[in-house]
């Protein structure tokens, strides 16, 4: 039996089970179950050199959006609105058979754009090339999926479905949960906070089914069972993501005012950029020279996904040999407390800062003048050169 037929198997015995309290520990076996399937499923087979035919393309900018939806909703169309690189767009399903990335510059940044072919049912089992999507997916700083107005609730819930199938949490974001192996001393389980969901004796279970019998496990918050898997997996991608809705000139004013209620929804293209920049969390630094005016053509681009926002993240943005020479730094902009500030390396920069930074001085060898900490002259009164005698 193959790991898909595995997979509805157990898919269809939790379906039979019953929920309630003399079930849950069952139930939570199979679903650790389920997820140990899923990441046999998506690893290389045995014996494979690794090569493949994928959609895999340098990243270029400041930031990576992808552009996720079924065939023939307007991706392509998008792509070429936003960017002006040309994607073919036609009437028939699957026309972008590949990655197509384009460049959108927006507040001086640049942001790369990938446009992915379509993906139906059943991609996260490899139907359609589902799976080079998604890898390509969680390779993303953010997802706009592109939904029909017409089959948006059906089509949502699909994609939605085949995305955590591989891994990716959309608008989620990671468990409070500690979890460490341990070569020896047991299971050790605590809890900060009352839980609701998950026990002892679930725990122990979902663990053993790991074949992991040497563990710490710490809850700071009421997780699920789901949480705990994930956890433990180790593998988990959480990403935003936002709900573009196309072709809403087919439904009604109050099938429009429904999807514009609902959370992390957009309908409007003039609003689509300023909400993708909230959404990825982009900070503009700039630079000022000693005694010179601030540089703001080119700013140092940081953001809370990739590496942080700190003096010290700014720094290392630089250049790495950079951090060990700061002795501090100067911050003008809504970070600071007045202009300018004082900071340390753990200040927490905002967008459109301007930085400037004071690097220590090289000490002089000995000192200078009077401040001298030693002198040529010999230590010790019998080691100084005794003069010749003075001819009479």
């Amino acid at each position: 039996m193959g790991i898909l037929e595995k997979i509805k198997e157990i898919e269809a015995e939790m379906a039979r089970t019953q929920k309630n309290k003399a079930t849950e520990y069952h139930l939570g076996q199979l679903k650790a179950k389920i997820a140990k399937l899923r990441t046999q499923l998506l690893e290389p087979p045995k014996g494979s050199t690794g090569g493949g035919d994928g959609f895999e393309v340098t990243k270029f900018g400041h930031g990576r959006v992808a552009l996720i939806g079924f065939p023939s909703v307007g991706k392509s169309t998008l792509l070429t609105m936003l960017t002006g690189t040309h994607s073919e767009a036609a009437s028939y399903e699957f026309t972008t058979l590949t990655c197509i990335p384009g460049i959108i510059h927006y507040n001086d940044t640049k942001i790369q754009l990938l446009d992915l072919p379509g993906i139906i049912e059943g991609a996260s089992e490899g139907k359609g090339r589902g799976r080079q999507v998604i890898a390509v997916a969680k390779s993303s700083d953010l997802v706009l999926m592109v939904l029909d107005a017409s089959k948006s609730e059906g089509h949502r819930q699909i994609l939605t479905r085949e995305l955590e199938a591989v891994g990716l949490r959309l608008n989620k974001r990671p468990p409070q949960i500690y979890f460490k192996r341990k070569k020896t001393g047991g299971i050790s389980f605590n809890s900060m906070v009352p839980l609701t969901h998950v026990d002892e004796k679930l725990c122990y279970q979902i663990l053993h089914e790991y074949k992991i019998h040497n563990a710490e496990v710490l809850f700071r918050e009421d997780a699920t069972v789901d949480d705990l898997i994930d956890v433990i997996e180790g593998n988990r991608k959480y990403i935003k993501c936002v709900y573009v809705y196309n072709k809403i000139d087919v439904v009604g004013i109050d099938d429009v005012d429904n999807l514009a209620r609902q959370p992390n929804s957009l309908l409007n293209l003039d609003r689509l950029l300023a909400r993708m920049w909230e959404e990825m969390g982009l900070v503009r630094v700039y630079t000022k020279p000693q005694g010179q005016q601030p540089d703001f053509t080119d700013p140092v681009v940081l953001s809370t996904d990739r590496g942080g926002c700190t003096v010290e993240d700014f720094c290392n943005h630089i250049h790495r040999s950079l951090l060990k020479d700061v002795k501090y730094v100067l911050v003008w902009g809504t970070s600071a407390r007045h202009y300018p500030q004082h900071c340390g390396l753990g200040h927490v920069l905002q967008d459109e800062d301007v930085v400037q930074i004071v690097k220590k001085k090289e000490k002089e060898e000995g000192g200078r003048g009077r401040f001298k900490s030693h002198t040529n002259a010999v230590a010790r009164i019998s080691d100084r050169e005794k003069k010749a005698p003075l001819k009479t």
